[in-house]
């Protein structure tokens, strides 16, 4: 175990990455969206941002990929720092249980999904977000430019016409929740903005140094506020107990970071007060979530003891 002190991260990513390469089954690329289903499940990067902004990689950390859920954190962040505490009242802070995509429990819970993470919630926080900017989409896309220094990230209109295509569950979770009014905008409209959102494309380098604000307790890149330290710790609370699906318990067990994953092969993770990472490797497990992305987390904590516990 190396000591923070005298912590460098790219030897310690330059190993995982070696490691990486030697390990034989990295799952199955998504086969839902035709552009996930193309990638390579071996393709691997990885990247940890300082608070200073100063960035380290391996491997593919500087090819885009597509960033799916991991979005859902951003959108939180933005809409947390509007509301604040009222939207709480619209959606839980609970671990589900259930796939991503499952109807099963708003029935028993009157349309409030259980945590920001799950598709259902997510739908929620975009439709409130779209509410207070009149473009959730195009908010969150305007963050992840300032906070990544990227001015070239943009949406993926292929990717966001497939999943509308093939997007009639999301479609009956929102209608479901604006029968128990819980959902404000017009359902086109909602899915419209919540495709676009999960078709953004960004490097790992981009989304290291975009989740920073999650390390520095709420401070932006250009030092302005936009959580209280308070509603980062809520955030990154919620992304230990619900960022990686039914397999959160597992993903804290191994990694002890709060993490968020998305179905595009990419994993965040935080460090409070230390730094931020981001994984890509297409590869899932039967869960959704990046086989090599999650192994190379847990090799980070205990390689470097960098971790919540």
């Amino acid at each position: 175990m190396t000591t923070t002190s005298s912590l460098t991260f790219q030897p310690v990513l330059e190993r995982i990455a070696e490691e990486i390469e030697r390990t034989p089954g990295h799952g199955r690329a998504a086969d839902y969206i035709p552009a996930l289903a193309a990638c390579d499940p071996r393709s691997f990067g990885m990247a940890v941002a300082e608070l200073d902004g100063t960035v380290y990689g391996v491997g593919d950390w500087r090819e885009p990929f597509s960033t799916q859920s991991i979005t859902k954190v951003f959108t939180l962040a933005l809409d947390l720092a509007r509301e604040g505490d009222e939207l709480w009242e619209h959606v839980g802070r609970e671990p589900s249980g259930n796939p991503f995509n499952s109807l099963v429990q708003l029935e028993y819970e009157n349309g409030i999904p259980r945590n920001p993470f799950i598709n259902a919630g997510a739908l929620v926080v975009t439709d409130r977000l779209q509410t207070r900017t009149g473009d959730a989409a195009g908010e969150l896309l305007s963050f992840l430019r300032q906070e990544s220094g990227n001015a070239a990230l943009d949406f993926d209109e292929d990717v966001a016409a497939s999943e509308s295509a093939h997007g009639d569950r999301n479609a009956a979770l929102a209608h479901f929740m604006a029968a128990y009014g819980n959902i404000d905008n017009a359902i086109p409209v909602l899915l419209d903005q919540y495709f676009r959102q999960c078709s953004i494309r960004a490097s790992c380098a981009d989304l290291a140094l975009a989740t920073t604000f999650l390390a520095r307790h709420g401070i932006r890149a250009d030092d302005t506020r936009l959580l209280t330290r308070s509603q980062a710790k809520q955030i990154n609370a919620i992304m230990l107990t619900c960022g990686t699906y039914d397999a959160a318990g597992d993903f804290a067990y191994r990694v002890g970071l709060p993490g968020k994953s998305g179905v595009g092969g990419g994993v965040i993770a935080v460090v409070p007060g230390r730094c931020t990472l981001c994984v890509w490797s297409p590869g899932l497990d039967e869960r959704g979530n990046s086989v090599a992305g999650v192994a190379a987390l847990d090799r980070f904590t205990t390689l470097t003891g960098l971790s919540v516990f």
